[in-house]
């Protein structure tokens, strides 16, 4: 193959896998791939560590200044981690028109885009021992700890 027919070639390919990632990433937040060790660390003692992406700055903002009653349960870490969490959040935090309406309680599983993406699942679903609920995104969506929530990859357990 001639020079000049591989850097078109190479350039039309370089193109069109750009275009695919800047698609997928315009369409589901991802984990950002620096996670605060920290962040990591505490958060998965209890749930899987949410794409900071998905709740808006302001719903970090007030989940780090209430966790000694974090949804029920007292997530207190000491104030140098707290601070360092709280920061990180802030600057990933999302900034996209469907975070920034807050939801109720700053819960990732009651925010419109939450609902409206699993408005077809029956709320026996959720129940299920396989599942064990809303906010255990990792049951269905195996990519979850990553920020991998394509609908094609949905894997619904019994």
């Amino acid at each position: 193959m001639k020079f000049q027919q591989w850097v078109i070639r190479s350039s039309v390919a370089t193109v069109l896998i750009l275009g695919c990632l800047t698609s997928v990433m315009a369409e589901r937040p991802l984990m950002p791939p620096n996670v605060l060790p920290a962040y990591k660390n505490e958060c998965t003692s209890c749930h899987m560590a949410y794409p900071p992406a998905m709740l808006s700055k302001p719903s970090w903002q007030r989940i780090m200044g209430s966790l000694d009653k974090h949804y029920g349960t007292d997530a207190s870490v000491d104030a140098a981690t707290e601070r360092q969490i709280g920061v990180w959040l802030q600057s990933m935090g999302g900034t996209y028109k469907r975070v920034e309406a807050s939801s109720p309680a700053d819960r990732l599983t009651t925010t419109q885009w939450f609902e409206k993406k699993h408005r077809k699942i029956e709320p026996a679903v959720w129940t299920r021992k396989s599942i064990n609920g809303k906010a255990q995104c990792q049951a269905c969506h195996q990519g979850a700890d990553i920020g991998d929530f394509e609908d094609d990859r949905v894997r619904i357990p019994f």
